[in-house]
């Protein structure tokens, strides 16, 4: 092994996640080599509903414009969604998924794309950073893990060519059935609903001449009484009538053996034309590490955690272990973040997602099956318009109350709670432990201009404990940029005169009046 073999990080699998670590880690300088099987993205669109928290991170990693000129569906047509009782041209419908109710509290639009072009963004943005090394056709076959690190080792794909790293840490995203988390020796709590899904992608004129009846919408959930809470999920690829297609079937279902033509219409409502691209399966079921750390490596996106792809969770809850678990695994090795801050990767992310799986996805299964349970147009028709208006109500409660958050966190001074969760409110007011809503400052820009890959100190009205703070931060050598803000407007705002805001765009800290040392406060934000 050659001094040219060694890194700071490895990163076994280049897919989303672990792009977006890489991206996270090479900003920061940090030498990282990324070992991806797939030499080019593989064309099966899922991943497409990106939120507006994870543009967020498009915009950090300096390629936001980027990805929305790589979008499949041009900009003035709308990604909204649709839910409908029966079938697609059923009467009783209602919007679904509304992420623009929360669009204030967030710093950019949403987005949507096919992962492949996401990940072709993002594999244009990695090569451009010198300290990232990429290995594509390669795929990591075991570890071994000393005191000092990890030796990696890993086979071509298509063919018997060897690589072999060392690395400080290595990070597994290397997917659900991950040979990281397997070579690690780390559990799984698994939730096995029992049910085999198939993903189609087909193309079909007549679905396209049937749904412009619903302008602005390009992915639609058909609830069905026969299939007890689980859906039938359509989504519009490109505007060349390009569709997938999500829903239960038998287990006994082949691709040559089932008439996968006639379920599409029983969904669709009519008879249409179809040319099948892809017809692939998966088991629906939910899984979460019981660890996110063992020793030196780390697990992200769906090798810590898998679930059915309802509601656009998948793809955004890896971006934020990326943007979460990248700045922390800097500051240790740039020697200024200490090893509780690595700890905390774990306690913030696996409680997430816990609740992500639990408080939204299963328990909409449930509610769904429940709900067609008690409920049929054709028994009671005023009962079930009722019930169905008050579910459109609720499914924008939904968007509202998910707001993952690290209440609890070791490093987050002054709270309490369990460390994470995805059920809270969204808020202006400055919260510890919460994303930092954006807000326009009274002379021009906006607050998050001023954040960057460091912490960032934010100092509203008169006065301030700069002083404090700045050279606690020089003690510590840790980065923290210090911004004055005189004008009252935002301290009104955000319900406090300082904000320490983390670089992952969290408050680590807000003035509440409580009197803690600056030192103090500083010191726990980065685990030590």
């Amino acid at each position: 092994m050659h001094a040219e073999d060694e890194f700071d990080v490895v990163i076994a699998g280049g897919g989303p996640v672990g792009m977006g670590l890489a991206i996270e880690l090479g900003l920061r300088d940090i030498r990282t080599l990324v070992i991806e099987r797939y030499p080019e993205p593989q064309p099966v669109p899922k991943g497409q509903n990106l939120t507006q928290r994870t543009m967020e991170h498009f915009h950090f990693w300096g390629i936001e414009d980027q990805l929305r000129a790589a979008r499949t569906i041009p900009s003035d047509y709308g990604i909204g969604g649709l839910t409908a009782y029966g079938s697609l041209t059923s009467p009783y419908r209602y919007d679904w998924l509304q992420r623009e109710l929360v669009r204030p509290y967030y710093f950019t639009d949403n987005e949507r794309l096919p992962q492949y072009c996401t990940e072709a963004v993002l594999r244009a943005r990695v090569a451009q950073l010198p300290s990232v090394t990429a290995r594509y056709g390669y795929s990591v076959a075991r570890h071994e893990v000393d005191g000092d690190g990890v030796t990696v080792h890993a086979v071509e794909r298509n063919g018997e060519a060897r690589l072999m790293a060392r690395g400080r840490f290595l990070v597994g995203c290397d997917g659900s059935r991950s040979t990281v988390r397997q070579t690690a020796q780390i559990s799984q709590t698994l939730s096995d609903h029992d049910k085999l899904m198939v993903l189609l992608v087909f193309r079909s004129d007549e679905l396209a001449r049937i749904l412009a009846r619903y302008p602005g919408k390009s992915f639609y959930n058909v609830l069905h009484p026969d299939l007890e809470g689980y859906w039938l999920f359509f989504g519009r690829v490109d505007l060349e009538n390009q569709w997938f297609f999500h829903a239960p079937v038998p287990r006994s279902a082949r691709e040559d053996g089932f008439d996968f033509k006639a379920y599409l219409e029983k969904a669709v409502g009519a008879p249409i034309d179809v040319a099948f691209d892809h017809i692939g399966f998966w088991d629906l079921r939910f899984a979460i590490a019981d660890r996110y750390r063992a020793d030196h490596v780390f697990l992200a996106g769906d090798a810590a955690h898998s679930h059915p792809p309802y509601g656009g969770y998948g793809i955004n809850t890896g971006f934020e272990d990326a943007c979460n678990l990248g700045w922390k695994l800097a500051a240790v090795l740039q020697g200024w973040g200490g090893d509780d801050l690595l700890e905390s990767y774990h306690a913030e992310r696996h409680g997430v997602f816990a609740s992500t799986a639990g408080d939204f996805i299963e328990k909409a299964i449930n509610e769904d099956r429940a709900f067609l349970s008690a409920h049929d147009p054709t028994v009671d028709e005023a009962a079930f318009i009722a019930e169905w208006q008050r579910r459109s109500v609720g499914a924008q409660g939904e968007v509202a109350s998910f707001e993952p958050h690290y209440e609890g966190s070791p490093i987050v001074p002054g709270t309490q709670g369990a460390g994470g969760s995805a059920v809270g409110r969204h808020s202006h007011e400055a919260r510890a432990g919460h994303h930092l809503s954006p807000a326009d400052r009274p002379l021009g820009g906006n607050v998050y201009d001023e954040l960057g890959l460091g912490f960032t100190l934010f100092l509203f009205g008169e006065g301030g404990e700069a002083p404090g703070f700045r050279a606690a931060a020089q003690a510590l050598g840790m980065p923290l940029k210090i911004v004055h803000e005189p004008a009252p407007a935002l301290c009104a705002r955000y319900g406090a005169q300082a904000i320490l805001v983390r670089p992952d765009q969290f408050v680590a800290w807000a003035d509440k009046r409580e009197g803690r040392a600056p030192a103090d406060i500083l010191s726990q934000s980065i685990g030590r």
